[in-house]
C-alpha cells in the first residue's frame, strides 16, 4: 500500500511541477507566449502527463488493485479476526468484514488463510466494502461438487442436523443429503452422535434440475472393506474359527460381521439348549468367536455356528442315567403328540401323550403339562448314539388295569363321565386310565337314537353297567340302559294285540303317522289304517281310539289302527241284521213290521256312532 501511495504522489508531483515552474519563470513577450501556449492543458484543465509515466501508473494500478465489480468472486486474505468477525483484504481501497457465522464449517480459520469472497457492494453508506463468503461458496460450490462427482474425489462436509431418513451435510456451502444407510456399513442406532462432526464423503448422485446432492460416507469404507473381503473370502474353510461382531439380530438368527463379510448363525446353532429368541444368547455389537459350518460356491452366503465351539451336552451326560431311572426336568416345548423335557442343559427327552396317562382315550399334551412346568418322569428308552430319550409320567403311578377284574367285574354298576362321542357310541371314563365304550344300542330301551349327542353331552355323568371285560386288550364294554328295568317287559300285556287305547296323532309321515302312547311307547299307524268312518284321514293333533294290531318286544315295534275300530263294529251290525232277518222270515212278518225293524236298526247304529 505504501508503494502504491508513493506512485500516486509521484504522479501528482509530476502534474503539479509545471505550475511551480510557471511561478518562477520571468516575463515573456506576449507574441512568444501565445505561440507557446498549451491549449490542450487550458481546455482539459490539467497538466498533460507524459505518456510513458501514465503507462507506468496504469500498470501499477492493474497489478495492485482489484476490479471491485458487484457480484464478482475474488480471493481474499484474512488479515485480522475478532470474536465475531473476520477482516478480509482483497487489495481494494478498503478492507471487507465478514461474520464468523459464515465460517462455521471451518472452525480452524486463522489469520493468513485465503478465502473466496463475493463483492456484494463496493461501498455502502458508511463507505465500507461489503463482502460475503457464503455467497462466494455457493457460486463455486456447484462447480466443485460436479468436479468431485466426475473425478470421484473425496470431499469434506460438516454434518449440520438430522432429518427424516438421514442427515443434512454442508459440502462447499451446499446442503447435501446423507441417507442413514450411507453413513456406515453397519446399522446406525444413534444418528445424533454424528451431528456437528466434520467427515469425509463421496458425492454419489447429483440432480441438476432440483439442485439436490447425495453423499455417502459408507462408500469410502466399502472401498477398504472390499479389499479385506476378498482376502477373507479367499481364506475361508469349513471348520475355521473366526472372530466377529454381532451386526444384526432377527427372530431366526444372528448376522455376524467377520470384517467386511457377513455370516449367519441360525437360531438352532446358537445354543445346545432350546431358546425362543437369539437375544437370549447374544446382544448387538458383541464380539464373539464363531465356526464356519458351510458356504455356497461363491462364498456369498456363509453359515456359522456358535454352539459347535462347545462340547455337546449328550457327550457330557453322565453314565448314572439309565432306563428305569426317575429324572426331573423343565417342559421346553409342547406339541400335540407330546412334550419335550430338558433333563440337563441341552439334553431333552420326549414324553409322548400316550405316556402321560394310563387312559386309552388320548388327549392333547396341553391337557397335562404347560411350558415351564417342572415335572418328574421315568426314563423309558435311552439312545446315546442317536441322542434320543423317551420318558413317561404315567409310570409314576400304579397301572389301574392291574386289579381291574376285582374293581369292575361283569355285571357291576358304576358312574362315569362322558369324555367323547363316536358315530357308534359313547366313551365313558370310570377313573383316570379306565375308559369304557357304550354302544349306541345300549343307551336306551325305547328311544331310537341316531347319534349319541341326541342322548347325552360331553361331561355328563352316566350310570353304567359292565357288560364285557377284556383285560389283555384293555377294553371295557358298558351299557346304560341295563341299569334300568326293560319297560317292554311290563308293556307286553298293557299293549297286547287287540287292546284299544286313546291317543293323538303326533306326526304324519309318508307311509302313515306316529302316536305317543306314553314316554316309552311310540306306535305307528299305516295310512290305510288312518281312515275315519266318514272316509276322511286323521290329521296331526287329532285324537282318536286305536287298536293294537301288532306288538313286538324284541324289535320294539307297535302298530295300531283306527279304521279297525269302526270296521269291526260294522261287521258286528251286519251279522246282527242278518240274524234278525232270518228270524223274521220264520214269523212271516208283514211289510210294516219289516219297516219298523229297519228303522230300529238304523236308530241303533246312529246311537252307537254317537257314543264313539
Amino acid at each position: 500500500m505504501a508503494e502504491e501511495k508513493a506512485n500516486v504522489a509521484e504522479v501528482e508531483e509530476t502534474t503539479a511541477a509545471p505550475e511551480t515552474k510557471k511561478e518562477t519563470q520571468p516575463q515573456q513577450d506576449p507574441q512568444e507566449y501565445l505561440e507557446n501556449f498549451d491549449w490542450e492543458k487550458y481546455e482539459e484543465g490539467i497538466e498533460r502527463v507524459d505518456d510513458k509515466k501514465l503507462k507506468e501508473f496504469e500498470t501499477l494500478v492493474e497489478e495492485n488493485f482489484v476490479d471491485t465489480a458487484d457480484e464478482e468472486v475474488v480471493e481474499g486474505k484474512v488479515v485480522h479476526m475478532t470474536d465475531r468477525e473476520a477482516i478480509i483484504d482483497i487489495n481494494a481501497k478498503s478492507e471487507g468484514v465478514i461474520s464468523l457465522n459464515e465460517f462455521r464449517y471451518n472452525p480452524d480459520l486463522k489469520v493468513g488463510d485465503k478465502v473466496e469472497v463475493l463483492i456484494d457492494i463496493r461501498e455502502d453508506k458508511t463507505g465500507q466494502l461489503v463482502l460475503s463468503h457464503r455467497k462466494a461458496r455457493t457460486i463455486k460450490a456447484w462447480e466443485r461438487v460436479n468436479n468431485a462427482h466426475d473425478k470421484e474425489e473425496i470431499v469434506t462436509g460438516f454434518v449440520k442436523c438430522r432429518t427424516k431418513g438421514g442427515m443434512i451435510v454442508d459440502v462447499f456451502g451446499i446442503e447435501a443429503f446423507l441417507p442413514g444407510s450411507q453413513i456406515d456399513v453397519k446399522p446406525i442406532r444413534d444418528y445424533d452422535q454424528y451431528v456437528g462432526k466434520t467427515m469425509e464423503f463421496k458425492v454419489v448422485k447429483i440432480n441438476h434440475e432440483f439442485k439436490n446432492v447425495v453423499v455417502s460416507h459408507k462408500a469410502l469404507i466399502e472401498a477398504d472393506i472390499e479389499e479385506q473381503k476378498k482376502e477373507i473370502i479367499g481364506q475361508l474353510e469349513k471348520g475355521q474359527v473366526l472372530e466377529g461382531i454381532v451386526k444384526n439380530i432377527t427372530s431366526y438368527g444372528v448376522f455376524i460381521d467377520l470384517g467386511g463379510v457377513d455370516g449367519l448363525v441360525h437360531i438352532t446353532d446358537l445354543s445346545w439348549s432350546r431358546i425362543n429368541h437369539p437375544n437370549e444368547v447374544v446382544e448387538l455389537d458383541q464380539k464373539l468367536n464363531v465356526v464356519i459350518l458351510d458356504f455356497d460356491d461363491n462364498k456369498s452366503r456363509i453359515q456359522l455356528g456358535l454352539k459347535q465351539l462347545e462340547k455337546h451336552p449328550w457327550d457330557a451326560l453322565g453314565d448314572e442315567i439309565k432306563v428305569g431311572d426317575k429324572v426331573k426336568g423343565k417342559v421346553v416345548v409342547i406339541a400335540d403328540y407330546g412334550a419335550f423335557i430338558e433333563v440337563a442343559e441341552g439334553v431333552e427327552g420326549l414324553i409322548h401323550v400316550s405316556e402321560m396317562s394310563w387312559s386309552t382315550h388320548l388327549r392333547s399334551a396341553q391337557d397335562f403339562v404347560n411350558v415351564g412346568d417342572e415335572v418328574e418322569a421315568v426314563v423309558l428308552t435311552l439312545d446315546r448314539e442317536d441322542r434320543k430319550m423317551s420318558l413317561g409320567i404315567k409310570q409314576l403311578s400304579p397301572d389301574p388295569w392291574t386289579d381291574i377284574t376285582s374293581k369292575y367285574p361283569v355285571g357291576s354298576k358304576h358312574k362315569g363321565i362322558v369324555r367323547n362321542f363316536t358315530n357308534f357310541g359313547v366313551f365313558v371314563e370310570l377313573e383316570e386310565g379306565i375308559d369304557g365304550l357304550i354302544y349306541i344300542s345300549d343307551l336306551s330301551w325305547t328311544k331310537k337314537i341316531k347319534h349319541p349327542s341326541e342322548f347325552v353331552t360331553v361331561g355328563d355323568t352316566l350310570e353304567v353297567e359292565v357288560l364285557e371285560l377284556d383285560v389283555e386288550g384293555r377294553k371295557l364294554s358298558l351299557g346304560h340302559k341295563q341299569t334300568t328295568e326293560n319297560p317292554w317287559d311290563k308293556y307286553s300285556e298293557e299293549f297286547a294285540e287287540g287292546t284299544i287305547h286313546k291317543a293323538a296323532i303326533a306326526e304324519v309321515v309318508d307311509k302313515g303317522a306316529t302316536i305317543n302312547f306314553n314316554e316309552d311307547i311310540v306306535g305307528f299307524v299305516p295310512q290305510r289304517h288312518m281312515e275315519k268312518e266318514d272316509g276322511k284321514k286323521l290329521q296331526k293333533g287329532e285324537e282318536a281310539e286305536f287298536k293294537i294290531i301288532e306288538f313286538n318286544k324284541d324289535f320294539k315295534r307297535v302298530v295300531a289302527s283306527h279304521t279297525a275300530i269302526f270296521r269291526e263294529q260294522e261287521e258286528k251290525n251286519v251279522k246282527a241284521a242278518k240274524k234278525r232277518s232270518s228270524s223274521s222270515d220264520e214269523a212271516a212278518p208283514t211289510l210294516g213290521d219289516a219297516n219298523s225293524q229297519l228303522q230300529a236298526l238304523k236308530d241303533k247304529m246312529e246311537a252307537d256312532s254317537k257314543k264313539k
